[in-house]
């Protein structure tokens, strides 16, 4: 169970909300360890899309690059 809730948690998808938060249900599920489980496969994850990508650029940052009109 702990798994998948960090293979959730360290994904790139967050659900837009009206209210603005973004954080995942699973994330508050997760307990400390759980969620540095997550942080550290998630910085996995970002280095491997950010090699794959012609820009260099992971999910997040286009995410971010996106928000701001750049």
């Amino acid at each position: 169970m702990n798994d998948a809730l960090i293979e959730e948690v360290a994904g790139a998808y967050r659900p837009e909300r009206v209210s603005g938060d973004r954080t995942l249900p699973a994330w508050h599920d997760l307990d400390p360890d759980g969620r540095q489980k997550a942080f550290e496969l998630a910085l996995g994850l970002r280095t491997l899309e950010a090699a794959l990508d012609p820009e260099g650029l992971s999910t997040t940052a286009r995410a971010v690059l996106a928000r701001i009109g750049a």
